[in-house]
């Protein structure tokens, strides 16, 4: 090892510690931690976020950073090493520009904000968060600013943090073209008579039952419970502390079966990429995913490539309708797939259809750029929310509820993240085309063999981290960097099909 970065290791895994400790902190927020508990558990985020502050912007890490960017240095550096490096510089730019005080207040907000969220979405009260959400966009601009060069917009400083490879003229460019192919896809299968009936999918169902199933589902699609722990949140997310410790939340609806199974699918991909990661880079500033584009590809890789696919059903669709015989016994499996697959407007993104799904995306999108542009109040979005629903979807959110409180992102600070949920699609299906050239997936799927499909992932992209960027990835994988033709391609073929258009 160099010896400039054997002395850096040091400072290293000491914010390396601090980042796990607030990891925790933040699953517990999530998932165990009593409602009052947020407002003074939140001053303990603060000092450890502060402690993870000063263990990276202070004098000796810059001095060292700035000698390992030295050629001599470079020189001596692993590959991994390099990453790491180009990581912490990335990291540094960041954090040096924020004052340590203004970082750690805003993360005890963010700590107290997800749960005055969580009250508003459930009372259906907006203005319970307003003021919170009001104090994260103002402090979101301000960090922006701090780091804005000359003829930057301050979103794509937001959108660089998920997005390495995107600005907003490469999202308005993909957005654009899904627009302009998908939304009158979806109004044309809107106006069909509705032949696909999914009745059956919001009769009740046993809520234990539902989580056995989906245990079940996470061990057949590679998660190893060894490695990793499911517990139950108001939003489902992924969460890792390391390759050994990965940990994934679901939901549970009586009367909605396919939530908790798409759900326990999505966060499954997301666990398995983490599970992934190769030994030598875990615990370190690369051992995550190169993006959350990349990361958002593998659970939508899982959840809509696979898990929506006929061939993925044939070998355990007889479990699912044995778990719950009374509901399901006259329901064939050509309807189920049929009903997994049904598209039409909607108003809860995670519940959406593949089809309508990026439209979701493209609303929040274009609602985060107005926000930045200073082209909307905090007053304002609940009704500028609903317009746009109407406009893209030609439906309106009877209440805030089903509105502008549905997600938790902009309750943790999160501006710039939606993008990412559209990007993973896309490159979801820019592998499933390689993929499918260079295996009989579909056999593999039919016989309930997943593993030659998770090993590819693994070696291909997962055991990588962030090595390479999105885009480094894709070319090694396909030959191709990111290209939303296969996307567009994937959705008309799909539901040109179900809809026999």
């Amino acid at each position: 090892m160099c010896k400039t970065f054997e002395k850096l290791q040091a400072f290293l895994d000491k914010t390396m510690a601090f980042s796990t400790a607030r990891s925790l902190f933040e699953w517990d927020e999530q998932t165990l931690a009593p409602l009052e508990a947020s407002e003074y558990t939140s001053k303990v985020i603060g000092i450890i976020s502060d402690e993870y502050w000063k263990s990276i912007i202070n004098d000796d890490v810059r001095k060292l950073l700035k000698k390992l960017q030295d050629d001599k240095e470079q020189n001596e550096l692993t590959d991994i090493e390099k990453g790491i490096v180009k990581e912490l510089s990335k990291t540094y730019e960041q954090l040096e520009s924020i004052p340590p005080e203004e970082y750690r207040e805003f993360n005890e907000l963010t700590s107290i904000s997800s749960r005055k969220w969580q009250k508003a979405k459930n009372e259906n009260n907006y203005s319970e968060f307003a003021p919170y959400l009001s104090k994260i966009i103002e402090f979101k601009k301000n960090f922006a600013k701090y780091r804005v060069k000359k003829d930057e917009k301050p979103y794509d400083i937001l959108l660089r943090d998920f997005e390495e490879c995107f600005t907003m003229k490469d999202l308005d460019i993909f957005f654009d073209k899904v627009k302009s192919e998908i939304i009158p896809l979806l109004k044309t299968i809107s106006s069909l008579d509705d032949t696909i009936d999914k009745s059956y999918n919001y009769v009740k169902y046993d809520i234990d039952k539902q989580k056995s199933f989906c245990h079940f589902l996470s061990s057949y699609i590679g998660f190893n419970h060894n490695r990793g722990v499911i517990a139950e949140s108001a939003h489902p997310f992924t969460l890792n502390l390391h390759n050994h410790d990965v940990r994934i939340t679901n939901h549970y609806i009586k009367d909605n079966l396919e939530s908790a199974i798409f759900s326990i699918i999505h966060e499954c991909g997301h666990a398995l990429y983490e599970m992934n990661i190769d030994n030598s880079i875990t615990q370190t500033l690369v051992g995550c995913g190169a993006s959350m584009g990349m990361h958002e590809s593998q659970s939508r890789f899982y959840e809509n490539v696979i898990g929506r696919s006929q061939a993925f059903w044939e070998p355990i669709y007889g479990k699912l309708v044995d778990t719950y015989p009374e509901q399901l016994k006259s329901i064939s499996l050509d309807q189920f797939i049929k009903g997994i697959n049904k598209s039409g407007p909607s108003l809860i993104r995670t519940e959406a259809d593949e089809l309508s799904y990026p439209i979701h995306i493209i609303i929040r999108y274009e609602i985060e750029k107005m926000i930045f542009n200073d082209e909307v109040t905090v007053d304002e979005l609940p009704d500028v929310w609903k317009q746009k629903y109407q406009e893209y979807m030609g439906v309106t959110p009877p209440n805030d509820a089903m509105g502008i409180l549905q997600d938790t992102h902009w309750s943790w600070g999160e501006f710039g993240y939606f993008p990412s949920y559209a990007i993973g699609s896309a490159i979801a299906a820019q592998l499933y085309y390689h993929i499918k050239d260079t295996m009989p997936f579909e056999d593999y799927l039919k016989v309930g063999n997943l593993i030659p499909i998770g090993e590819y992932l693994r070696d291909k992209i997962h055991k990588h981290g962030a090595t390479m960027n999105t885009n480094q990835i894709l070319k090694a994988v396909t030959g191709e960097e990111f290209k939303a033709d296969y996307y567009v391609k994937y959705l008309k073929e799909k539901y040109e099909m179900i809809y026999n258009l």
